[in-house]
């Protein structure tokens, strides 16, 4: 890691072999830097993992075999690239590129002023085709959409609640998990009761981790729509949601016994 008095005007490696400063911010720069550490190995089995094959929900999407680390610190890197340069690594056929892209956009939201917020939450949804997986999803929409939708209308999540595509719909759910962590608790319960017959298990997994968080802040908030609901959820849905309950209390949930 650079310390001070360490710049001389070339790159650094630090000890992963990342460059603590690149010489120049540039489209090249940032694909030459996320390809250094391809690993076949590890793309192989990614592909699997993320369902790549045909008929799958990710069919089609290259893995180069970045692990989440290596792709955050690449992000930090090349936080300052400017959002016209950054346009084509969202929507890139290559996984990690896409999720670096999402990285820098967050890196760059957590540092903005509120006119730069929203200009990064717009250039989002321009792009939001190349959210187009779970890992890109979890990771960028609660600390973009969420957070910038904190103190305004959420009307658009209620639009992307509505959508054919499972990508968009995760999105309206997973922005919510940021007004969960103020304990506004509204807007997850309304969007997670009309997805309660969505058919897509990514849906269910999504829908079901959030009314655990909420749990997690209120439980008697998370059972009180559990009651009401349980009986015509879809399974995973439910293990989700009561996955932290005490054995009994999850066994009778199951059982259909509340």
């Amino acid at each position: 890691m650079a310390y001070p008095g360490a710049w001389t005007g070339k790159s650094q490696p630090d000890f992963a072999g990342f460059q603590t400063r690149p010489r120049a911010i540039s489209m090249p720069s940032l694909k030459q830097e996320i390809a250094k550490h391809a690993n076949a190995k590890c793309a192989a089995l990614m592909q699997r993992y993320f369902k790549t094959g045909k008929g799958e929900y990710a069919e089609g999407d290259i893995f180069l075999g970045l692990n989440v680390g290596q792709q955050r610190k690449i992000a930090k890197q090349f936080r300052e690239i400017g959002l016209s340069e950054l346009k084509p690594y969202l929507n890139s056929g290559i996984h990690e590129e896409r999720l670096v892209g999402a990285f820098i956009l967050v890196e760059k939201f957590a540092k903005a002023g509120e006119e730069e917020k929203r200009k990064i939450f717009d250039f989002y949804f321009e792009n939001i085709q190349g959210i187009n997986n779970w890992d890109l999803v979890d990771l960028s929409a609660p600390k973009i959409v969420g957070q910038f939708l904190l103190r305004k209308n959420k009307s658009i999540l209620y639009a992307l609640a509505k959508s054919q595509s499972i990508w968009e719909k995760r999105i309206a759910v997973m922005a919510t998990h940021a007004f969960v962590r103020q304990k506004r608790f509204e807007y997850s319960l309304k969007i997670s009761k009309a997805l309660l017959h969505d058919k897509h298990d990514l849906i269910h997994k999504t829908v079901g981790w959030t009314l655990r968080e909420i749990g997690n802040k209120d439980l008697a908030i998370e059972e009180k729509f559990l009651k009401k609901h349980y009986k015509k959820m879809p399974r995973t849905m439910l293990r989700y949601a009561i996955e932290k309950f005490p054995e009994q209390k999850r066994l009778a949930y199951l059982k259909g016994a509340i």
